[in-house]
C-alpha cells in the first residue's frame, strides 16, 4: 500500500515555511509534554516544580536531561521536516535530496572539515572577546551569564560517568543533530528560502544565520553561522543531504571525542574553548587549504552533477 500521495504541485515557499514553523511549534509542545511525563516518572512529579534544581547540573538528573534533549531535537527539527515532505506528498529522498553518496566526495568533506577547523577555532576566540557599548553592558552581562549556564550544562552532559555515556553522547550530540538539524535547516529552510529568494547564496546565508541564532549562544554565533554556511554550500553543490549530515556529524563528533580525551587526561572540558592551538601562520595555512579544498570539492560536484544529469551514473 502506497501511503505517499500522488505527485502534485508544491505549495509556495512562503506557505512551506509557515507549515514548517507550525510543525515545529507542535513538535515542541508534544516534546515538552513527553519530557514532563518522563521526568515525573523518573524523579517524581515534584521535579516539575523545581526546574532550577533540574538544570543545576546535578548528576542524578542527567539521564532525564539527556532524554529531554533527544526529544527536543526530534520534535523541533527532525519531525517537522519529515512532516513537511509528507504534507507536500513527496518522499524524503525526492523532496530533500538523498542522492547516493560517493566515497571520493565523502573523503573531500572530511578533508574540508579537518583543514577548516582552525578557522572555526579562530572565529570562536574572536567571538568570545565580543564586547558591547557601555549602554548595553547589562545586556552583555546577561548574555555572558546565559553562555556560562549553557557551558556548565554542556560540560555536565559531555562528562562520561558510566560505560554507555560515550555512546549516548555520540548519538545525542553528533548523530541525531546531524540528521535532524540538516533536515530542518538545509533541507527545509534553505530549500524554501532558495525558492523564495531565487538566489541560493542569499538562502544559504539566511539559513546559516537562523541555524546559529536558534542555538541561543551569543558568543559562539559567528563560528556556528560560518559552519551553517559551509553546510549550506555543500548541500547546494551536491544536491544531497548525506554530505551535510556527514560534515555536521564530523564537527559534533569531534567535540564528543575531544571531551572524552580531555577527561581521560584530567583536563577541564572547557580548556579547548579558551585557548589557541595555532599561531597566525597556522590560521593562514588553514584559510588557504580550506579555499583550495572547497574549490576542488565544487569542481568535483559540478562534474558529478553533469554526469547525473546526462544519466551516466
Amino acid at each position: 500500500m502506497n501511503l505517499i500521495q500522488r505527485s502534485r504541485a508544491e505549495n509556495s515557499a512562503y506557505v512551506q515555511l509557515l507549515i514548517l514553523g507550525g510543525y515545529a511549534l507542535a513538535g515542541v509542545f508534544i516534546g515538552t509534554i513527553l519530557s514532563f511525563a518522563i521526568l515525573a516518572v523518573l524523579y517524581g512529579p515534584n521535579i516539575l516544580m523545581d526546574p532550577a534544581g533540574l538544570m543545576s547540573g546535578d548528576p542524578k538528573y542527567l539521564d532525564g536531561l539527556k532524554i529531554v534533549q533527544i526529544l527536543t531535537t526530534t520534535g523541533l527539527f527532525m519531525a517537522p521536516a519529515i512532516a513537511l515532505a509528507w504534507t507536500e506528498g513527496k518522499k524524503l529522498d525526492d523532496f530533500y535530496g538523498f542522492k547516493k553518496p560517493q566515497a571520493l566526495l565523502l573523503l573531500s568533506v572530511f578533508v574540508i572539515m579537518a583543514v577548516s577547523s582552525p578557522i572555526t577555532e579562530l572565529t570562536g576566540l574572536i567571538n568570545q572577546k565580543m564586547t558591547l557599548p557601555g549602554i548595553l553592558k547589562p545586556l552583555e552581562s546577561w548574555m555572558r551569564e546565559k553562555e556560562d549556564e549553557t557551558m556548565r550544562m554542556t560540560i555536565e552532559l559531555l562528562t562520561v560517568r558510566k560505560p554507555w555515556d560515550f555512546a549516548v553522547n555520540m548519538f545525542m550530540i553528533a548523530i541525531l543533530p546531524a540528521i535532524a538539524e540538516e533536515l530542518m535547516f538545509r533541507g527545509g529552510i534553505q530549500r524554501s528560502l532558495t525558492r523564495m529568494a531565487g538566489n541560493p547564496h542569499v538562502a544559504i546565508w539566511l539559513s546559516a544565520i537562523i541555524f546559529s541564532a536558534i542555538h541561543v549562544q551569543f558568543f559562539g554565533f559567528i563560528p556556528r553561522m560560518l559552519l551553517g554556511a559551509l553546510f549550506g554550500y555543500i548541500y547546494f553543490w551536491t544536491r544531497s543531504l548525506w554530505y551535510t549530515m556527514f560534515a555536521h556529524f564530523l564537527n559534533n563528533g569531534y567535540a564528543v571525542c575531544l571531551a572524552l580525551y580531555l577527561q581521560k587526561h584530567n583536563m577541564p572540558l572547557n580548556s579547548a574553548d579558551n585557548t589557541s592551538n595555532f599561531n597566525w601562520i597556522g590560521y593562514g595555512i588553514s584559510i588557504l587549504l580550506t579555499i583550495f579544498a572547497l574549490y576542488y570539492f565544487k569542481k568535483q560536484t559540478t562534474s558529478h552533477g553533469k554526469q547525473l544529469d546526462q544519466g551516466l551514473l
